[in-house]
């Protein structure tokens, strides 16, 4: 399952309270350490008392929670909503709650926070994530302030000091976008193959791909090919379906990437989504995390300057194969421990005698969400629900999510050996990596 399982579109309609803002209390600015996942940021927030973890997303008006994870919240009053957006069917249904506290460390404060519930647990991303995520916010973090996100030090700043910011970005490239219905909006160059076109996209943190298109709304739109068709993500409303490919160029300003990959939704998915005039599609966190990005909402700006990793390759998962973490169990691990006795040998040396002793650590379960038709994966034999043992004499139980879905990424022709668990009998699996999509001219 890809990460743009997160690409909630929250196209509700309804009216934005004025009051139901993040206020920097105290400080001149204020800074917040992520988690980075696949492209996506998770912060923590305090919500009446209780500690969650929050995926940032520009791409959503609203704030939403989905899951709990166990931890206990009182709510204000709830009322029934009905929600919309990318997927095939109509709506689902969820609750809205007023006059909520929310705190992001100790000076940034929302004393009326509105949040909406949506109960369906499909929306609860913590097992393609590998940590407990417990909800989306968006517009209400970016509003009012000014930020500031370094991919490379993992830190958000929200400045309250318009002389501060500025300095931060003396050296950033300054670009307009446009905030409508609570989200921002960029205008890029896209060249399918040798003439660009000018683009208007939605600038989403919470899409984990580099470029999203939408060909139903693209005049004689034509796929590059090599295309594959598959599966990108869920919405609000269902499975998300469609093409993969790679473009020749894409442009942000005067910045310039060769051969990005892209998705492109069918237009059985996106026939629900009420979209801004001119939308063709959105740039996400694989283009994003290449710089140091600054947003300044009440301004329409934003500011980036490269970073590191501004020429990484864009890399695709060439095994076919999604994964999900399917809770934790516990593991005995042996630890050798030297005994302060010492015996003699016959032959008069002395051997200082060892012991062992066992401990029991929690260790993640892994296991394979889904096979795309015809990749590696596919013909190698891999199925769904397979549970992962060990990759390349690795045991999965020491990896992250992350460092799995890293090595399917990594590099063409690398042979991927698993084992694997199927209905309690432990299957050998062989593949190579192959790229189903390299561009060509």
């Amino acid at each position: 399952m890809k990460f743009n399982l997160f690409l909630l579109t929250f196209l509700l309609g309804i009216f934005v309270h004025a009051q139901n803002s993040f206020e920097i209390k105290d400080a001149k600015k204020i800074v917040i350490p992520f988690k980075f996942i696949n492209n996506l940021i998770f912060i923590p927030i305090n919500i009446n008392g209780a500690e969650l973890t929050f995926m940032l997303d520009t791409g959503v008006a609203e704030t939403t929670i989905f899951s709990l994870e166990n931890k206990e919240m009182k709510l204000a009053p709830l009322e029934k909503m009905k929600f919309s957006g990318l997927g095939g069917s109509a709506s689902i249904e969820g609750f809205k709650s007023d006059h909520n506290i929310g705190k992001i460390g100790n000076h940034f404060i929302n004393t009326s926070f509105t949040l909406f519930m949506i109960l369906d647990q499909d929306f609860n991303i913590s097992s393609h994530v590998g940590i407990p995520v417990n909800g989306i916010i968006g517009y209400h973090f970016f509003k009012n302030h000014p930020v500031v996100i370094d991919y490379r030090s993992k830190k958000i700043t929200v400045y309250n000091d318009a002389e501060l910011f500025k300095n931060k970005i003396k050296k950033f490239i300054e670009l307009p976008i446009s905030v409508e219905r609570n989200k921002p909006y960029i205008f890029a160059d896209v060249e399918m193959t040798n003439e660009k076109n000018s683009s208007k996209l939605l600038i989403d943190l919470g899409n984990s791909d580099a470029i999203w298109l939408f060909p139903a709304l693209i005049k004689n739109f034509v796929y590059n090919r090599p295309n594959i068709e598959d599966y990108l993500g869920r919405g609000f409303n269902g499975d998300i379906y469609g093409k993969r490919s790679r473009i020749h160029n894409f442009y942000l300003g005067d910045f310039k990437f060769e051969k990005p990959l892209t998705a492109m939704p069918d237009e059985y998915s996106i026939q629900h989504v009420s979209l801004v005039g001119e939308r063709k599609g959105s740039v996400g966190g694989e283009i994003l995390r290449r710089f140091t990005t600054a947003f300044d909402y009440p301004n329409q700006k934003l500011y980036l300057k490269k970073n590191g990793s501004y020429n990484d390759p864009f890399h695709f998962n060439m095994s076919g194969l999604d994964f999900q973490q399917d809770g934790m169990q516990w593991e005995k691990d042996v630890i050798s421990l030297e005994s302060k006795n010492k015996e003699k040998s016959s032959e008069g040396v002395n051997i200082i005698s060892n012991t062992l002793q066992y401990k029991f650590v929690l260790k993640p379960l892994f296991s394979i969400a889904g096979v795309r038709k015809d990749s590696p994966a596919y013909k190698a034999g891999l199925k769904k629900g397979d549970e992962l043992i060990t990759i390349n004499g690795r045991k999965t139980s020491d990896m992250t999510l992350q460092k799995i879905m890293e090595m399917m990424k990594s590099d063409e022709g690398r042979i991927i050996n698993m084992v694997i668990l199927r209905k309690k009998q432990e299957l050998r699996m062989s593949f190579t990596l192959e790229d189903p999509i390299p561009y060509q001219e």
